[in-house]
């Protein structure tokens, strides 16, 4: 049984992974989280999303590689689909995801994290993509999003040779944005959730987006038209006017949420 416990105050959710006992996913759990943040994705008024483990050892051990035991393709095919499935929608979410990792971080849980726009690492954690040492490979996306945040060296040296990195080392390679302490990490992501909220719903959304045309590689003056372009569309949006208006009159803008649609990247 996977369980997801769900919190939601105002406009920012908090998503925790609760699966004694190291949070470990299984395909329905990862359908569970697929479907939660698309449900939270419809909710316009939802501007910031935190996922972290229940307890304070893990995040999440990744995938529970008891169903793997028996080399059943079909198995592996369906918890490949299911794993990239959830985490391509946490990455392509409208709203920002920010990954309060308070443990172990291990294969798919660091992929999940990875999938995340913002990472705060507690000083205890550990993070690894072990699979190759189990027989297999990472299949949630890590293959593809690790190098782009931390470089083609050291992807390569968490993927290729089982390396683990501690916090600190995440921190000063790009892997995670803040190392907090023990106990900490949800109360740095709720302090950055709630910049967040502050900030315009379409400017955010449309930034997210073209900040990941460069991680899908774009090429760089596409990229550059399409930013001009979504700049312009603000202008369709009275969040344009309400947050200019209240720059220059000193005041906090009253945000309208709209739901926005086929916007992310």
């Amino acid at each position: 049984m996977f369980d997801l416990d769900y919190l939601q105050e105002d406009a920012i959710a908090l998503l925790t992974l609760k699966r004694p006992p190291a949070n470990a996913f299984t395909p329905d759990g990862l359908l569970a989280l697929q479907e939660t943040v698309e449900r939270l994705n419809s909710q316009p008024y939802v501007r910031s999303l935190i996922v972290t483990g229940d307890g304070p050892k893990f995040f999440s051990a990744g995938a529970d590689l008891n169903a793997f035991a028996d080399g059943n393709r079909e198995v592996a095919r369906t918890a490949a689909a299911r794993f990239g499935a959830a985490f391509e929608s946490l990455q392509n979410a409208r709203m920002v995801v920010i990954a309060a990792i308070n443990g172990y971080a291990m294969g798919g849980g660091l992929e999940c994290a990875l999938a995340s726009d913002i990472r705060i690492a507690e000083e205890h954690a550990v993070l690894a993509l072990p699979e190759t040492a189990g027989g297999l490979l990472p299949c949630g996306c890590g293959t593809q999003t690790l190098p782009s945040l931390v470089g083609e060296g050291w992807a390569k040296r968490m993927i290729l040779t089982g390396e683990r990195v501690d916090a600190r080392t995440a921190l000063c390679i790009g892997l995670v944005e803040d190392v907090v302490d023990k106990g900490g990490a949800v109360e740095a992501a709720v302090k950055i959730a709630e910049r967040v909220v502050n900030l315009s719903p379409q400017g955010v959304e449309y930034s997210k987006a073209l900040i990941h045309q460069a991680r899908i590689g774009v090429p760089r003056a596409a990229a550059l038209a399409v930013e001009r372009e979504r700049f312009v569309d603000l202008f369709d949006h009275p969040n344009q006017r309400e947050g200019v208006n209240a720059f220059l009159q000193k005041r906090s803008p009253n945000w309208q949420h709209v739901a926005e649609q086929g916007t992310s990247a």
